[in-house]
């Protein structure tokens, strides 16, 4: 279907596509459970990755598109050795710029994020308990991500905490995770637990919207606030009366919210995902670096968007391992 008339990303239900998340490594300096494979995952030469200005060139094809938001990823972003140049070279685009990290690095890079404009940061802490971080991360950061991430609160950034919630490891903090937004103007977000290539991936460990709500209006009750939520939030939003921060289920497994998705992915080796889920990539980076028009390339990768989760349209289907499993680890998608 041609549709270089427009410079919309349709798909073909309708869908506009205005949100673009770039992973700029597959490399961490964490090791989370749920994310990377025990094992870690195969590190491959540099070459097969995009170049700084390779990253801008194809970034600004999108922003062409209609692409009114960008956020960075990984990875951990704020690892690779020219991150610092891609934030600023990214800011000049017209669009919104924002970034996921683990914290570590952040006060390394408070300067920049402000000089790029930078207002919205996310940060995953899936435990406020030291020993139970170092289990799931797999190392001992946890001191430094939570005094990055007062700091960051100090500097009056946005900031957004994810934690993936699962049964037997941390569920048991939700409500602590709730009472953190009591004195700290966050948003804190749970996040069900998703299958990808790897992470062992099984529902009985994962805990649904509905749980962890019954537990917040359990403990909370009339003091639970509903909140409204844009056209293309991800997360369902609540604050509790009179508390600073407020916290916000994504539901992806037991109420997927694609009917409104506006995302797209570019993966650190310059692959288009449609979709988190999906297995089939378009690699732009190969193209661009042909002399190819990225264009119809990005129009046909949007086109062909399914219209629920990769094409899992059923609980059974997204819970079959043989389809689910097809697709990267987490830590090579961006999360």
């Amino acid at each position: 279907m041609d549709h270089s008339s427009n410079n919309i990303l349709l798909d073909q239900f309708g869908r506009p596509h205005d949100y673009l998340r770039i992973s700029l490594t597959e490399r961490c300096n964490l090791r989370c459970t749920y994310c990377m494979p025990e094992e870690g995952i195969v590190l491959r030469p540099r070459a097969q990755f995009m170049k700084t200005d390779e990253v801008i060139a194809i970034a600004k094809t999108f922003v062409s598109l209609g692409i009114k938001k960008i956020r960075l990823t990984g990875g951990e972003p704020l690892v690779r050795n020219d991150a610092k140049e891609v934030i600023e070279q990214l800011a000049k685009l017209p669009i919104e710029l924002a970034i996921s990290t683990n914290g570590v690095l952040v006060d390394q890079f408070i300067d920049t994020f402000k000089k790029a404009g930078i207002h919205s940061i996310n940060v995953s802490l899936d435990s406020l308990q030291e020993g139970k971080t170092a289990a799931i991360t797999r190392r001992n950061n946890f001191a430094a991500t939570l005094s990055n991430i007062h700091l960051l609160i100090k500097e009056n950034f946005h900031v957004k905490l994810n934690a993936v919630i699962m049964k037997g490891l941390n569920d048991d903090e939700i409500l602590d995770f709730v009472q953190f937004t009591k004195e700290n103007p966050v948003h804190f977000r749970f996040i069900e637990f998703m299958p990808f290539n790897g992470n062992k991936w099984d529902w009985s460990k994962g805990l649904s919207y509905k749980e962890i709500m019954d537990l917040v209006n359990t403990d909370y009750g009339a003091k639970v606030q509903k909140l409204q939520d844009k056209k293309n939030d991800t997360a369902k939003s609540y604050k509790i009366e009179g508390y600073k921060g407020t916290f916000a289920v994504i539901s992806s497994v037991t109420n997927p919210f694609c009917d409104s998705c506006n995302r797209l992915r570019l993966t650190a080796d310059g692959r288009m995902k449609n979709c988190l889920f999906s297995q089939s990539e378009t690699d732009l980076l190969t193209a661009f670096r042909n002399g190819e028009d990225l264009r119809p390339l990005i129009f046909e990768n949007v086109w062909k968007k399914k219209s629920t989760r990769g094409g899992m349209d059923t609980f059974e289907e997204f819970s079959d391992a043989s389809l689910n499993q097809q697709n990267r680890s987490m830590i090579a998608i961006g999360g």
